[in-house]
């Protein structure tokens, strides 16, 4: 019997050892060559069914399934609406070029982009009524994972991540979006280290030489919902130096140049630490709400880049575009006021709560304001490049029509205040009952139907 015990005993600690020991992350794959007309792009996701007439971008913000839930909404009222394009009846969801998330919202935006229309079969099931969060508690003290866990290799947002690619996305991978020929989504994370903002796009991963391809659409998800604390950072391997990569002309002139008042240096002097693996062997990617909980930034981040906005539509065969749509999903929190009628200073977990939510509710008012004061620079720029040579004119179709309409989809447009405070204090976490679900998407197709700009774009487009 003695014997016995301490046979299963050795068995049981061998096998806890192993576990301990074989528990790694999965690496992200490393690029052979760069080329840079290759791989998951925007100039290689042009579908020449959608009109070449106009741009939508489509951003996601952050916050849990209260955030999916909300921006899943929005894609349900713009696959109900219809409209005439060239001649030709469509769903302006169909007309969606580009989708930018973080956090919450990057479930929804993986999820379409994987999988398309099937998303309004099953995704509430998968996803948004589902109790995520008790299932991700459940097998974190699984004593299998435990003893994962151990691993100084293999963490939380692993062992979430794990979860994702079986339960949600079923093993998709950026390739698979790439290949689906929908919208170009962008997934975003924010690297720990210097606060920049990381997409999930091959843009952005030839600098640390990496092949974007077979990365997992659920590891992207993965980084870009790792609440601080709560989750932990998702880690990437940098390869830089690798593959022949060399730095796009626009961003090479931007950092000879040196000017530190142009934002555009700003944004390049960012990648400079990413192209030396040897001190900078990892990336540690956490919530992209850190960074941008819009997502909007990546859209606007990448015109600046190109140097102008005739550049960017160039680059992705637009040169006949008229109609530039930005709808911007927000499914921002508010403070709660009622730590205002206590006189004891607020718990801990109410304070960074609150910080949290400030400093995010501050940034999207600049990122929105940073949107509408390049609006006027981008109609010049199309119109000088476009109508070269010519008489500049404004008529519908001709070289100086380009109009730019920003929908803003946002839990203030509701008249009713306690509506607003209900949808803004619903909790976050992913775990939300299915009523406040059903609310969630019904309040979206309410917000963006009833909105004065996205009214003026549906009499346009009937023009």
């Amino acid at each position: 019997m003695h014997r016995r015990v301490i046979y299963w005993f050795s068995t049981a600690l061998l096998t806890c050892l192993l576990l301990t020991g074989c528990a790694h992350y999965p690496l992200n794959q490393q690029l052979r060559e760069y080329d840079p007309n290759a791989g998951y792009r925007a100039k290689s996701m042009r579908v020449p069914e959608k009109s070449d007439d106009m741009l939508i971008f489509l951003t996601l913000s952050g916050g849990g399934t209260r955030a999916a839930a909300f921006s899943y909404g929005v894609l349900e009222t713009l696959a109900n609406t219809e409209i005439v394009s060239e001649g030709k009846s469509r769903r302006l969801l169909d007309e969606v070029d580009t989708i930018s998330s973080v956090s919450g919202g990057s479930f929804t935006a993986g999820y379409y982009g994987l999988f398309g229309d099937r998303i309004f079969r099953d995704f509430e099931s998968r996803f948004l009524k589902k109790n995520v969060q008790g299932e991700l508690l459940a097998r974190v003290f699984n004593p299998l994972n435990v003893v994962r866990l151990l691993s100084p290799y293999f963490d939380r947002s692993d062992l979430a991540a794990e979860y994702y690619d079986r339960e949600i996305f079923d093993g998709g991978t950026i390739g698979d979006i790439a290949a689906r020929k929908g919208p170009m989504i962008i997934i975003n994370a924010t690297d720990m280290t210097y606060g920049m903002r990381v997409g999930f796009t091959q843009d952005m991963f030839d600098v640390i030489c990496s092949d974007l391809a077979h990365f997992p659409v659920a590891r992207a998800v993965a980084a870009s919902s790792a609440v601080p604390v709560i989750l932990s950072p998702l880690t990437i391997r940098n390869y830089a130096g690798s593959c022949n990569y060399t730095m796009p002309e626009p961003i090479a002139h931007v950092l000879k140049e040196n000017d530190i008042t142009d934002r555009r240096f700003y944004l390049a002097s960012n990648i400079k630490p990413y192209l030396d693996a040897a001190r900078k062997p990892y990336l540690h990617l956490i919530d992209g709400g850190v960074a941008d909980n819009l997502g909007l930034r990546a859209i606007v981040d990448r015109i600046i880049f190109r140097g102008d906005f005739w550049k960017t539509i160039r680059n992705t065969h637009h040169e006949n575009l008229h109609k530039v749509v930005f709808i911007v999903v927000n499914a921002e929190t508010q403070p709660d006021s009622r730590l205002d009628m206590m006189e004891s200073p607020p718990a801990l977990a109410a304070m960074l709560e609150s910080y949290s939510t400030i400093a995010i509710e501050r940034y999207n008012i600049e990122t929105i304001a940073l949107l509408k004061e390049n609006l006027k620079e981008w109609t010049e720029q199309i119109r000088s490049q476009r109508c070269a040579g010519k008489t500049v004119s404004t008529a519908p179709g001709s070289c100086g029509d380009i109009q730019f309409y920003i929908v803003e989809v946002k839990f203030d447009a509701l008249r009713n205040e306690m509506e607003r405070l209900y949808f803004k204090r619903l909790t976050t976490s992913f775990a939300l009952d299915p009523e406040d679900v059903d609310n969630l998407r019904a309040a979206a197709g309410r917000i963006l139907s009833e909105s004065a700009e996205f009214q003026q774009l549906l009499r346009d487009l009937r023009q």
